[in-house]
């Protein structure tokens, strides 16, 4: 555990720019440890970020390693971030979140679960095989970036300079950026993409007093909340033209794959802490949450929003929502739908106020076929492991790099995660349990031996 210890201590907070520096000391430490165990490392520059000031500042490296390189065995790259998320003790964690803590076989810290554990798990798994001096079943190399909780800034133009060197002889790609959804072991096969939204509305030149200027002005404010209030029916149904019928309809076999399932309702229900959800049903929340699009609305900046009152008429608002995409939705065509709708919405007001509606998010859902050799041989390992079938199942988020990684490279991606469905990734007291990390690390170590087993032809 003290690997794991010492990657927590380090706060590589990718949205906080004064962390850099430790962003940049992780992607070090990172690197120092593949070297140590006598992999081929680089630390490849991807460049520099822009700030919303127009100031640049260094993207932390991508840190690339190569165990073996056997033309004759199967290579896979696995894919892992050691960025962390945002944390403070004060936000309600109960121990220090950068501060590994032990209690009751859970591992408490900012980074544990999403993905310093899993990457870890992995890089046991190659130097088990060494401590017991086996040969490695197959060649297997690492791609951990340090962006990925903002975007993976840099990574896709990397990917893209990298396809035919670094992952030119890759044949299969591993993600374990994700958890299972029971305390059954799973297989993710499935993300949303996302289409994440800004929509301003501008009016006056600058605030107003709303007992001077209320009843004389058209309000950005309610302009604004007029239009959200357009989006999404309190069923969950989206009324933008054309975003449900792009959808993939649900066919009889992915029906029965959920039917299959373990998930408790009444156990989601409670943990997220509300006492009615949009569906009852085990399937229909599911699919709902997995492989249908939702609108979600996130904030309004420009707004009052301080402690006590203040009677202002804000100026400038802008909304933030997002739509998630699923097969066979395009975020092209997406963003296309929503300005046009907006606008026309807009319009119907008759309001002297200006809408700008920008996308900034514009990712693609992934989908994989579970028939698939690699998926395969996760079932097989699971089964060696822990003596069941896994679940397979969808991500309702979005992990981009997937789809990139599918696009630019063409192969084969299975997601194979170890994190517990309660861990409470990019939530307060995030955590590992003792046993998903160990059982894991059991895992890859299972998994590499099988996809060894896979047929050169295949894939």
């Amino acid at each position: 555990m003290w690997a794991l210890r010492d990657w927590v201590a380090i706060e590589s907070d990718s949205s906080n720019i004064q962390k850099r520096p430790e962003l940049h000391r992780m992607m070090e430490m990172v690197a120092q440890k593949l070297r140590l165990m006598g992999g081929t490392v680089e630390l490849v520059d991807i460049g520099e970020q822009e700030l919303p000031d127009g100031q640049t500042i260094t993207l932390p490296k991508v840190v690339t390693a190569q165990f073996g390189s056997d033309p004759s065995k199967h290579t896979v790259c696995v894919y892992g971030h050691v960025d962390v998320q945002p944390a403070k003790l004060e936000d309600g964690w109960a121990t220090d979140p950068y501060n590994l803590t032990d209690i009751s076989g859970n591992l408490y810290g900012r980074g544990t679960s999403d993905n310093k554990a899993p990457v870890l798990a992995w890089i046991h798994a190659v130097k088990a095989y060494q401590a017991l001096s086996m040969v490695l079943p197959v060649n297997v190399k690492f791609l951990i970036e340090g962006m990925e909780e903002t975007g993976s800034n840099g990574l896709d133009a990397m990917i893209l300079a990298q396809r035919d060197t670094f992952l030119s002889d890759v044949d299969y790609i591993i993600i374990s950026d994700c958890g299972w959804l029971s305390r059954r072991p799973a297989l993710t096969y499935g993300t949303r993409g996302n289409c994440y939204f800004f929509a301003e509305v501008e009016g006056p030149k600058q605030d107003l007093h709303s007992g001077v200027y209320g009843g004389a002005v058209i309000e950005p404010m309610t302009d604004l909340i007029g239009i959200l209030d357009t989006l999404i029916s309190p069923s969950g149904r989206i009324l933008i033209p054309g975003i449900q019928e792009a959808v993939a309809p649900l066919s009889d076999e992915e029906w029965k794959m959920y039917q299959d399932i373990e998930f408790d309702v009444n156990h989601f229900k409670n943990k997220t802490g509300v006492n009615h959800l949009m569906y009852n049903n085990k399937v229909d929340l599911l699919a709902h949450r997995w492989r249908y699009p939702t609108v979600s609305i996130h904030g309004i900046t420009g707004a009052f929003s301080d402690p006590g009152t203040k009677t202002v008429i804000p100026a400038k608002v802008t909304a933030k929502f997002s739509i998630r995409q699923v097969p066979d939705m395009d975020p092209a065509t997406v963003k296309k739908q929503v300005t046009h709708y907006l606008h026309s919405v807009f319009a119907k007001r008759k309001s002297p106020n200006k809408l700008k509606v920008t996308m900034v998010i514009g990712a693609k859902p992934w989908l994989a076929d579970t028939q698939h050799p690699l998926y395969e041989a996760g079932k097989a390992a699971i089964k060696r492991v822990f003596n069941m079938e896994p679940d397979l199942i969808r991500e309702g988020g979005t992990i981009p790099i997937a789809r990139t990684f599918q696009d630019v490279t063409g192969k084969s991606i299975i997601m194979m995660p170890i994190g517990g469905f309660d861990d409470g990734m990019h939530s307060q007291n995030e955590k590992m349990s003792r046993y998903n990390y160990i059982e894991g690390t059991k895992l890859f170590i299972a998994y590499l031996n099988e996809v060894a087993q896979i047929t050169k032809t295949s894939g």
